[in-house]
């Protein structure tokens, strides 16, 4: 994952957060759902994205051991 996805998505996590206090504060339930939904889908793509960095970290390790056990 990416510095600048990785970034991105931690903004649109604390935009909902922010969204959604201004929804509270204003009892306007259209923007606490929305709010809510925008760190929904922050998280989640924090969650794929970390999946990725595992598979290609695996990788990278399977790669070095077999470089290792070869040479």
């Amino acid at each position: 994952m990416g510095i600048g996805d990785k970034i991105q998505n931690k903004a649109e996590e604390v935009g909902g957060k922010i969204k959604e206090a201004v929804g509270d504060a204003t009892d306007n339930e259209r923007l606490q759902a929305e709010g809510a939904a925008d760190q929904a889908s922050a998280k989640a793509k924090q969650a794929g994205e970390a999946v990725k960095d595992g598979v290609k970290d695996a990788a990278e390790d399977a790669k070095a051991a077999w470089n290792k056990a070869t040479n």
